[in-house]
């Protein structure tokens, strides 16, 4: 489970290095302005003083919260994504209806973002439990109807009981817990001692085959529906990523991990696959390591990813790496 199977993509993921590594469509009744999709805005009552605008227009959307998000990158690496991948892939690569994107903004300050994505889910930037209740109490009486909401624990929790309290749903949350780490500075980064033997190779253009079969068997894994190969590619999640591979001296590939491209100053790790029978040998760690050293060399201000809480191998790799923890991320189904 990533926090993109939360979304549509078929946004944060179960790896399955073990040695290991490691979605919101619009529904009935979002509302957006004329003209440039943004809102006429209004306040979200309960007293808040806080004001929600709403848009289809993902530029004017980074162009109002660019500066909120990219203040806290790493906390807000899902709005910054899927603003990214909506901007890139057109508005209609998610599903037929549009994604929405909205601010939350008092005394003309951007207090919080979400955005809605098929199928009817929402996710959203950390929220206090008053403005996660204001929240949820003007998209009640907007006629919002949402399957799920994904969030760091404390602002899932917050929104779900105030949509519960709002709106009657229930909601029920879900068994998979991730944790979301980061790491900002290269000295922090700790490579296995000793490195396992062989190398990282990047895959290039002409390796599309390979960055195919690597994610298909990452998908089958993690047990992901849809299908991974040719024909597909262009539509998933994996096609905007770039991937490296660790080979033994003799060439075999044995691990594989995956970054998304530079956005809000960040790199998102994301796909870290080591086949179950290679495990526990030090490879995950090492393309980890690698793929964690090119960000960093390449400019990117921190590298973040994602970990199962339930999976304690994955979770020590990653601090063993330098990573540290920011957030655990929940979700909440609603019924």
């Amino acid at each position: 489970m990533r926090p993109d199977d939360w979304h549509p993509d078929p946004t944060p993921g179960l790896d399955t290095a073990s040695d290991t590594g490691p979605g919101t469509g619009s529904g009935s009744g979002l509302s957006s302005g004329p003209g440039s999709g943004l809102s006429s805005g209004s306040d979200t009552g309960s007293g808040s003083g806080l004001r929600l605008e709403l848009t289809e227009d993902v530029d004017a959307f980074l162009s109002r919260a660019g500066a909120f998000l990219r203040s806290r990158p790493g906390r807000h690496v899902l709005q910054l994504t899927w603003a990214e991948r909506v901007r890139t892939r057109g508005p209609r690569s998610f599903g037929p209806e549009r994604p929405v994107f909205g601010t939350l903004e008092e005394d003309g300050e951007v207090r919080g973002t979400l955005y809605r994505l098929p199928p009817r889910a929402l996710g959203l930037s950390p929220l206090t439990p008053e403005q996660a209740d204001a929240l949820a109490a003007r998209l009640a009486g907007l006629r919002h109807d949402l399957s799920r909401v994904s969030a760091d624990h404390d602002t899932a929790t917050a929104f779900a009981e105030a949509w519960q309290r709002h709106t009657g749903a229930s909601a029920a949350l879900r068994e998979t817990r991730l944790c979301l780490y980061a790491l900002d500075d290269l000295a922090d980064l700790t490579p296995p001692l000793p490195s396992p033997p062989g190398r990282a190779r990047v895959l290039g253009e002409d390796d599309l085959d390979e960055a195919i079969r690597w994610c298909a068997a990452f998908a089958r894994a993690v047990g992901e529906t849809g299908t991974v190969d040719a024909e597909s590619w262009p539509t998933t999640r994996y096609a905007d990523k770039r991937y490296t591979l660790w080979e033994t001296p003799d060439g075999t590939p044995v691990s594989v991990a995956g970054r998304n491209p530079l956005i809000g100053g960040q790199v998102q790790v994301d796909v870290v696959h080591t086949p179950a029978h290679l495990r526990g040998r030090g490879y995950a760690a090492a393309v980890t390591a690698e793929v964690t050293r090119a960000a960093l060399a390449a400019g990117a201000r921190d590298v973040v990813l994602f970990a199962d809480l339930a999976n304690p191998t994955s979770n020590a790799l990653y601090r063993r790496l330098g990573y540290r923890p920011l957030t655990t991320w929940a979700v909440y189904d609603f019924s």
